[in-house]
This record gives C-alpha cells, sequence and structure tokens, in this order.
C-alpha cells in the first residue's frame, strides 16, 4: 500500500516539478495574453473583416473620381462578291466622366461605409473580449488542476499514514474492522483523485493551448495565483458602462449605417449628372497621331420608371433601420443586466473566498486537535473520521474558491468589453 501512495506521489513529482523531463513551458498571464494578441486566429478574422470594410469605402469613394477608359480598334470589312475588296479600319480614343451630382447619394453611402468601418473595428473588441475571456478560464482551469493534483497527492498521503494507523490500533485491539475498511476505502477514493487530477492538467493544458491559438499541443505550466484585482466595492455606473461596451457601440454604428443606407436609396430618385469628354481618331490608312477628334459635354440621367425596384429598396431600408434601432435597445438591456449580474457575482466570489479560509484555518485547528484526542482514545473513530473528511472539504472548497473568484473577475471584465489590450479592466 505504501508503495502505491509512493508511485503516485513520484506521478505527481514529475508531472508538476520536472519540466526539463518533459519539455514543459511554464508561461505567466502576461505571456499568455502577448502570444494570444499576436496569434489567435479570432483576431485575425476580425482584422480581415476591418480590412474589408475599408476596402468596400474605398470602393463606393471611387464613384466620385474621374472615370477614365482608353479603348482601340483594328476592324477588317470586305465583301465576298467578284472583284470587291476590302479596307482595314483602325480607331482609338480616350474618354472621362466625372460626376457632379447624384443627390447625394455616393455621399451618403460613403457615411455609411465609414459607420461599417467603426462597427468593424467595434466588432474586433468585442472579438479581443471573447478571446480573453475564453483565455483567462482556461488559464484558471490549467491552475486550478494543477493545484488539485498537488492537494490530491497531499490527501493521499494523509489517507495512508490513516490507514498504518488505524491498521496498528486494529491489530492492537483498540479498533473495529469497520473503521480499517472506512480507511482504506477513504485512501483509495485519494488514489482515483490523484488520478483524476493528473488526466484533467492534460485536459486542461490542451485547453489551454486552443485558447492561445496554437494548433501544436505541448505540456505547458501556467504561474500564477488565486487572487483578484482590486476593484472598488462601491457600485459601479452600470448605464455608463453599458454605453462604453464595444459590442453596444458596435450596435450603435450599425443603426447608424443604416440610416445612411436609407437615405441614399431615398437618392436614387435624384438625377444624376456628369461632365463627359473623349478624344480619338479613326481612319482606314494608318495610325493618324497628327489630329484627333474631341468632345466634351454635359450628360444627364433621370430614373422615371424602374418597376418600383427604387421604392422597394426604401422599403427594405426603412425596415433595416427598424430592425437596428431595435438590436441596439435589445443589445443595451441584455448589457446593461449582464453587467449587474457579473458585479454581484464577483462582489460574492470575494467574499466567498474569505468565509472559505476560515472554514479551511478551522478544519485545520480541528484535525490537529482530533488526532491527538484520537490517538490517546478521547475520541471514537466516527467523530474523528468525520474531522478529518471535513479538512479534505475545506482544502478543496478553499481551492474552487480561488478559482471561482478569478472566474467572475473574468466575467465582469467581459461584460465591461474588457480585451486583451487591458481596456475596460
Amino acid at each position: 500500500m505504501r508503495a502505491r501512495v509512493y508511485l503516485l506521489l513520484v506521478l505527481i513529482f514529475f508531472v508538476t516539478a520536472s519540466p526539463p523531463l518533459f519539455a514543459e513551458e511554464s508561461l505567466t498571464w502576461e505571456q499568455c495574453l502577448r502570444e494570444t494578441r499576436e496569434a489567435h486566429p479570432d483576431l485575425r478574422v476580425a482584422l480581415a473583416l476591418l480590412q474589408q470594410a475599408e476596402a468596400d469605402k474605398r470602393i463606393t469613394a471611387g464613384s466620385r473620381l474621374p472615370h477614365l477608359s482608353l479603348s482601340a480598334t483594328v476592324q477588317q470589312d470586305g465583301t465576298s462578291e467578284k472583284g470587291g475588296g476590302s479596307s482595314l479600319a483602325r480607331s482609338y480614343s480616350l474618354s472621362a466622366d466625372q460626376l457632379l451630382y447624384d443627390g447625394k447619394k455616393t455621399s451618403r453611402l460613403v457615411a455609411s461605409n465609414t459607420e461599417a468601418i467603426k462597427a468593424a473595428q467595434y466588432n474586433y473588441r468585442v472579438v479581443s473580449a471573447d478571446v480573453r475571456f475564453a483565455l483567462r478560464s482556461a488559464f484558471t482551469e490549467l491552475l486550478q488542476a494543477q493545484e488539485l493534483l498537488g492537494l490530491t497527492g497531499e490527501i493521499a498521503e494523509r489517507r495512508e499514514r490513516n490507514v498504518r494507523l488505524i491498521s496498528l490500533r486494529y491489530q492492537g485491539g483498540r479498533e473495529h474492522i469497520g473503521a480499517l475498511r472506512q480507511a482504506q476505502a477513504d485512501l483509495a477514493q485519494a488514489e482515483f483523485e490523484v488520478a483524476q487530477a493528473g488526466r484533467a492538467v492534460t485536459l486542461a493544458q490542451a485547453r489551454l493551448a486552443s485558447a492561445l491559438g496554437r494548433d501544436r499541443h505541448q505540456p505547458i505550466r501556467v504561474i500564477g495565483a488565486f487572487r483578484g484585482g482590486d476593484y472598488l466595492s462601491e457600485k459601479p455606473d452600470f448605464q455608463q458602462l453599458a454605453k462604453n461596451n464595444p459590442l453596444f457601440q458596435q450596435l450603435d454604428t450599425r443603426s447608424n449605417a443604416a440610416r445612411y443606407d436609407l437615405d441614399a436609396a431615398r437618392s436614387a430618385f435624384a438625377p444624376e449628372l456628369y461632365l463627359t469628354s473623349s478624344v480619338g481618331k479613326s481612319s482606314v490608312e494608318r495610325w493618324p497621331f497628327d489630329a484627333v477628334d474631341w468632345s466634351a459635354g454635359l450628360r444627364v440621367s433621370v430614373p422615371i420608371y424602374e418597376g418600383g425596384s427604387g421604392r422597394a429598396r426604401v422599403s427594405k431600408a426603412m425596415a433595416v433601420v427598424s430592425q437596428q434601432s431595435a438590436q441596439e435597445n435589445s443589445g443595451y438591456l441584455k448589457i446593461f443586466d449582464t453587467l449587474k449580474e457579473s458585479w454581484k457575482n464577483f462582489l460574492d466570489a470575494r467574499e466567498m473566498v474569505v468565509v472559505k479560509k476560515k472554514f479551511l484555518d478551522a478544519a485545520v485547528e480541528r484535525s490537529a486537535i482530533a488526532n491527538a484526542q484520537y490517538s490517546n482514545g478521547l475520541i471514537t473513530f466516527n467523530d474523528w473520521v468525520i474531522i478529518e473528511n471535513n479538512l479534505v472539504t475545506a482544502k478543496k472548497s478553499y481551492l474552487n474558491a480561488g478559482a471561482d473568484l478569478l472566474i467572475a473577475e473574468a466575467q465582469w471584465i467581459h461584460a465591461k468589453g474588457g480585451g486583451l489590450d487591458g481596456q475596460q479592466e
């Protein structure tokens, strides 16, 4: 039995304390943040969407610049009649169009694209906040798994000592067989939890690697403590925090873009005025470079009837404005509620750590006293084992409370829209 516990403790040592053997990498929270900012694929997707929005604006704005086109033609003409001849026609031309007026349609589309760029920028911050929360959760999970692996090893060693003590008392006729079987069962449970904690470490390492944006997984050890940030206890301004949340700002810019699109759809009924010009030459004998023909003028285009498509586009744009406005209001309410809930959970988790620490201190003192009393026969096995189990439970509860604090803090930062760059923390 002692050899079995010894092997478990050796396993804990190699898993948690020998990085050179397994090429285990140690990472702090700051190192995780830096790596994720540079490598996470979700951030690259958000950046690509921003670049697309910027390109859309340049495409739309191109309508306000002159359009130039150059053409050259060589054409052979002839007849199939007997004696008929043929001729070779050559021509070239350079033409230019400049938009002068379109009822501000292009300007409003450019304004809509500008809002779309802002929305893409806020989307990048939303993605950054989501990635940070996932990273912090994975970091906390591995930190908790590491601590739990060490804790279960301590518990297994303590259970093994208890089995030896009760075995001696049983052999001396001072304890019954039921007590020995209970101690052996507690040891088996402790050994299982050691193995379970080792598997949890492996899983948590894989999840952290994915949260970092790595496509290759290797053993990782995180360095940190179960300690939350220093936040003021007074009630935050939830309304202002909700309006500063990048998700709400993204919805707000989308709503503004929809209004510009509506104005552009209405402007489609306005006439379009272009300045046109061209220069070129046609010849049947040779390329004419000695003289050219030119023209300049104005072109007006007035939409009269398009089968009702123009009015349908206006109706659709109005519906989009209504949709975006409703989504903005709904999004604000959800963000506001999430902020209040996450703040309440964070305060609860912070206070719970203090409570669990007091329970742990009390369990340690009671265990020390109970061990001495049990050795001297002053308390029964049933009373002693309850106190021992309370100590084990108190240690695990304190560890879980510390992990819950980090997760609650991460949820609070996520609710505010805090991302990898440290904003809103």
